[in-house]
Parts: C-alpha cells; sequence; structure tokens
C-alpha cells in the first residue's frame, strides 16, 4: 500500500498563487478620500498590473499585515504620517478588508490632529510583513496621498 499522500490540485494552485505574492511583493495600497485602490510592490513602490498577481491576491484568502495611517501635513509643511499596524487573526479575502479594519482606522482618525490630517490610508501585505514607518511613508508618497484635497473637519 503506497504512503504517498493523494494529489490535491487547489492545494497546489494556492501554494504556486502565495509563492507568486512573494516573488513580487505584492501589496494593496488604499488612499481615502480619493478613494484609489491599488496593488503596490511594497519594496519599491511601483504599481504591479500583472492580471496573475492580481488573482493570486483577490482569489484566495490570506492571513494579512495591515499598516493603517492618518496622512497629515503640519503648518510649516512638514508632511508626516500617524500609523499603526494590526495582524486580524484569521484568513481574509481582500474584499473584506475594510470590513475587518473600520475599527482601528477609525481609531487612528481620531487620534490624528484634525487640523493637519489630509486624509487615511491603508497598507495590506499578505504575510506576516514587518514595514518601518519611513517605508510605510514613502508607499504613500508614491501614490500621492500628500497631494489630495483636505479631509473636512
Amino acid at each position: 500500500m503506497s504512503k504517498r499522500k493523494p494529489c490535491n490540485r487547489k492545494l497546489q494552485i494556492e501554494r504556486s498563487m502565495r509563492a507568486l505574492l512573494g516573488t513580487n511583493h505584492a501589496s494593496v495600497i488604499n488612499i481615502d478620500p480619493s478613494g484609489l485602490q491599488i496593488m503596490i510592490h511594497w519594496k519599491n513602490g511601483k504599481q504591479i498590473l500583472s492580471k496573475q498577481v492580481a488573482d493570486a491576491l483577490c482569489d484566495i484568502p490570506h492571513r494579512w499585515t495591515i499598516y493603517i495611517a492618518g496622512i497629515c501635513v503640519r503648518h510649516d509643511g512638514a508632511q508626516y504620517i500617524k500609523a499603526i499596524d494590526i495582524r486580524p487573526a484569521g484568513v481574509h479575502f481582500v474584499e473584506r478588508l475594510s470590513d475587518v479594519i473600520e475599527h482601528f482606522y477609525n481609531e487612528v482618525k481620531d487620534d490624528c490632529n484634525p487640523n493637519h490630517l489630509v486624509g487615511m490610508g491603508w497598507l495590506a501585505v499578505p504575510g506576516v510583513v514587518p514595514i518601518t514607518e519611513a517605508q510605510l511613508s514613502a508607499l504613500f508618497a508614491s501614490v500621492g496621498a500628500w497631494h489630495q484635497a483636505k479631509v473636512a473637519a
């Protein structure tokens, strides 16, 4: 009797999709109030346009590391962010992330100085990925987060 496991195509496909995301350093970035939401390479800040990467990101659930930030500009013109990182329990599809982070999103927004707040943003990376605040700020800058209309207080 053979001791080999039977072939499980679904698991093989999921493994290859996760590997594709890892090699492309894929993540999702969302900026409000402009409503911009794109796939971005979290190491270099370039937009990802590949359909295969989009399918891998959207078609299977992942464990996520999510960075939520208030995008602010002081009166002297200095740009800064107030950010937190969360790792929600369980696996989630990308389209359900806004429901998962809503409480934390409002918490960060309330913690920001309303006179400095330009917008809010979040970065969701599949897996456990440490990103520094400087990297996060650079990613938001690469998608034009500081060049949008100011949020009404």
